[in-house]
C-alpha cells in the first residue's frame, strides 16, 4: 500500500478479511514476510487486511463458522483506476434480469464487466460450473435495501466494478455521528472545513466516494467508497472529535420543454421508491415510484391539477417535491425549481435546479395540551433534552413525552396506537401499534422510560420532524393506559440502521393483556412543521437543449388570465342587457305618449 503525500492508494492486490468477533484466522501460507499489514480488533466486527502477491491466496481463509466475507482488490490494464474491481469469493448478488455471456475464467468475466461499452456494468456474478458471466447495471450499493449479497455460495463469486463512472448530480448525505471509517481508499491533510470535505469526496473521480470522514482537530479528512450498509462502517467506532457522513442517494435532473408540457426527468444511482409531485398540488400532479431508477413527472402548461406558473411570455416554471416516504415528508428529501423558457425561434433549453435543506425554522403555534385523569398525563412535543419546543423543521431532531403529573401516583403507563395526522384531508399514519411497537423505525423509535429519580413515570417515543404535503400542521393522537403497579415494557422486533433485525423493548402491551378495569384514555398534539425546500434558481439564463421544440401557443393563459376574461366578458354582457332595459323603456314612454294624443 502506497501512502503519498497523506493519501492513501492501492498498487498492488489486496486481500481484505472480515469476520465476526473470537473468530480464528488461519494464515499457513503467509509467513515468510509476505504478509505486510495485518490489523484485527475492532468492536463489534474483527476486519483483517492482508497485502500479498496472487500466489499466496490459497494460504489465506477463515475457519467454518461461515460467518466471514473475502474480498480481493484487482488490477486491469483497461482501467485507469487505483483498482478494476472487488471480488468477493463464495458470494452471489441476486440480480434482475442480469446479462448473461459465455466466459472461460473469472478473469475474463472481470474484463468484460470493465471494458464492456455495449453494458454498463457495474457488477457482475460468475459461475464456475456454467462458465458463465452475469452482468448487472446494479450493484450493492444501488441495491442495498431491495436485496443482499448472499455469502456462503459454492461455484459463484461476486464482482463489484471500480471503473463504473456515473454523474453524481444533486447528492444526499446522512450523519453517522461519530463513527470512524475502519478502512479509508484515500487520506487528505489540512483541509479546511467539513464542507470541503464533503466537496472533495464528491468531486473525486478515482473511485466512487461515498463516505467521508472529518477531523476538525487535525485537518484530516477520510474518503472511503463503502457505505454505511457495508461490512465496513457496520463495524466503526465511535471516536470522540470525528464526524462522518454516508452518501444515500444521488440524483440526476434533466427537463424536457415541450409544446404543451414540461417534463423533469430524473436519474437516480440508486432503486428509488416514494413519488415525485409538484409541491402546490401533492394530490393531483403526483407519481408513485414502486422500485426503479429513472423516472419523471409530466406537467402540463393549461393543466390545472399541476398548476405550473407563468412569470412571463414564453416562461413557465413549477417546484417539484422527490418524497421517499409514501405520506410524510423527511430529511431525506429534495426539493428542485425547474423552467422552461421559449424563443421565437422555437427551441426548448435548459432548465435551472437548486437545493437547498437547511434554512431558518418558522414559529409554531400556540402550545396546547389535553389532560386524562386517573392518573393525570399529558402529552408535550419537546426537543431530545425534553425541554418544550416553539419553532421546529423538517429532521429537526424531537420527541413526544408522556408524562404523569401527579408526583406521588401509585400508576405508570404504556402507549399504543399513536397516529399522525394533518388534519386538512384526512392524511395519517400510524407510529405505533396496537402492541406497542414502532411500524417504522426509521420515522419513530421505541417508546422508552426517561423519568429521573424521584419524579413520576415520564415516557419518550425519539423522532426526527416530519411534515404532509398538504399541511405544516401535524397532529398526534395516541392511547394511554394506566397499569398498577408497574407497565411490562413489549418485545418489539425492528430493523437497525443498517438493516439487521434485533428485538428491543417498547412501553406497550398487547390490547388482550389490559385489565378490564383500567381506563384508556386519549391525548392529542399539534405542531406547525416548515420544510427546509429553497426554490431559488441558479440563473434566468439557459442553454439551448432540443431544437425540434415548438412554440406553445399563445393563447393559452394561465388562471388571471382566464380571470380577467370572464370578468370582462360578463360585463359586456351586463353592459348589454342594461342598454336593451334603457331603450326598452324609452319606446314603451314613447308609444303611451303617442296613443294619448
Amino acid at each position: 500500500m502506497d501512502r503519498n503525500h497523506g493519501v492513501e492508494r492501492f498498487v498492488a492486490e489486496t486481500f481484505q478479511l472480515v469476520v465476526k468477533r473470537n473468530v480464528e484466522v488461519i494464515v499457513d501460507s503467509l509467513i515468510n514476510g509476505v504478509a505486510r499489514s495485518f490489523d484485527i480488533g475492532l468492536d463489534g466486527l474483527d476486519i483483517g487486511q492482508i497485502d500479498g502477491t496472487s500466489q499466496f491466496r490459497s494460504g489465506l481463509k477463515p475457519d467454518n463458522h461461515d460467518s466471514g466475507v473475502f474480498g480481493e482488490k484487482v488490477l486491469d490494464e483497461g482501467c485507469d483506476a487505483p483498482w478494476s474491481a472487488e471480488i468477493f469469493r463464495s458470494s452471489e448478488m441476486p440480480f434482475k434480469n442480469p446479462v448473461v455471456i459465455p466466459s472461460p475464467s473469472r478473469e475474463d468475466c472481470i474484463r468484460l464487466c470493465v471494458s464492456n461499452t455495449h453494458i454498463h456494468c457495474r457488477a457482475a456474478n460468475y459461475y464456475y460450473e456454467r462458465k458463465e458471466c452475469a452482468m448487472s447495471d446494479m450493484d450493492r450499493f444501488a441495491v442495498s435495501d431491495e436485496l443482499q449479497l448472499q455469502t456462503g455460495k459454492n461455484g459463484v463469486d461476486y464482482i463489484e466494478s471500480n471503473c463504473a463512472t456515473s454523474s453524481k448530480g444533486l447528492c444526499h448525505f446522512s450523519e453517522m455521528g461519530s463513527k470512524s471509517l475502519s478502512v479509508a481508499d484515500s487520506i487528505h491533510k489540512n483541509v479546511k472545513s467539513l464542507d470541503k470535505c464533503k466537496q472533495i469526496c464528491l468531486e473525486t473521480t478515482s473511485f466512487q466516494c461515498r463516505s467521508y470522514e472529518y477531523r476538525k482537530s487535525e485537518g484530516i479528512c477520510r474518503l472511503s467508497h463503502s457505505s454505511a450498509y457495508q461490512q465496513d462502517l457496520k463495524s466503526a467506532r465511535n471516536e470522540e472529535g470525528v464526524d462522518s457522513f454516508h452518501m444515500t442517494a444521488c440524483y440526476n435532473v434533466s427537463v424536457y420543454c415541450g409544446s404543451n408540457a414540461m417534463v423533469a426527468k430524473i436519474k437516480s444511482n440508486k432503486l428509488f421508491r416514494g413519488k415525485i409531485y409538484a409541491k402546490s398540488r401533492p394530490n393531483s400532479c403526483v407519481n408513485d415510484i414502486a422500485s426503479d431508477t429513472d423516472f419523471q413527472l409530466e406537467m402540463g402548461f393549461n393543466d390545472l391539477g399541476c398548476e405550473v406558473s407563468q412569470e412571463s411570455s414564453g416562461k413557465y416554471s413549477s417546484n417539484i417535491i422527490i418524497q421517499h416516504h409514501d405520506q410524510i415528508v423527511t430529511e431525506k428529501d429534495m426539493g428542485l425549481s425547474i423552467k422552461c423558457s421559449y424563443t421565437v425561434t422555437n427551441r426548448s433549453i435548459q432548465h435551472g435546479v437548486n437545493l437547498d435543506v437547511r434554512g431558518e425554522p418558522n414559529i409554531m403555534g400556540t402550545h396546547e395540551s389535553s389532560f386524562v385523569l386517573s392518573p393525570t398525563v399529558t402529552m408535550h412535543i419537546t426537543d431530545r433534552n425534553g425541554d418544550d419546543i416553539l419553532t421546529a423543521q423538517v429532521g429537526d431532531p424531537l420527541s413526544l413525552r408522556f408524562r404523569i403529573l401527579d408526583a406521588n401516583t401509585p400508576y405508570e403507563i404504556f402507549v399504543r396506537e399513536l397516529i399522525a395526522f394533518d388534519g386538512v384531508d384526512s392524511s395519517e399514519i400510524l407510529l405505533i401499534d396496537s402492541m406497542g411497537c414502532p411500524t417504522d423505525p426509521t420515522i419513530m423509535g421505541t417508546i422508552s422510560t426517561v423519568s429521573k429519580e424521584g419524579e413520576s413515570q415520564v415516557l419518550e417515543a425519539p423522532f426526527d420532524a416530519f411534515k404532509f404535503p398538504t399541511s405544516d400542521i401535524v397532529q398526534f393522537k395516541a392511547l394511554v393506559t394506566p397499569c398498577l403497579p408497574t407497565c411490562e415494557p413489549v418485545s418489539c422486533t425492528m430493523e437497525d440502521y443498517f438493516g439487521s433485525s434485533k428485538t428491543v423493548a417498547s412501553f406497550g402491551r398487547r390490547k388482550r393483556e389490559v385489565k378490564s378495569h383500567m381506563e384508556e384514555e386519549v391525548v392529542m398534539q399539534s405542531i406547525r412543521i416548515q420544510d427546509k425546500f429553497k426554490f431559488s434558481r441558479l440563473s434566468d439564463d439557459f442553454e439551448d437543449q432540443n431544437d425540434d421544440s415548438v412554440l406553445p401557443n399563445p393563447c393559452k393563459y394561465n388562471n388571471s388570465s382566464l380571470l380577467f376574461l370572464f370578468c370582462l366578458v360578463l360585463s359586456t354582457q351586463l353592459l348589454f342587457w342594461v342598454m336593451c332595459y334603457a331603450i326598452f323603456i324609452k319606446w314603451k314612454r314613447k308609444d303611451q305618449w303617442n296613443s294619448n294624443h
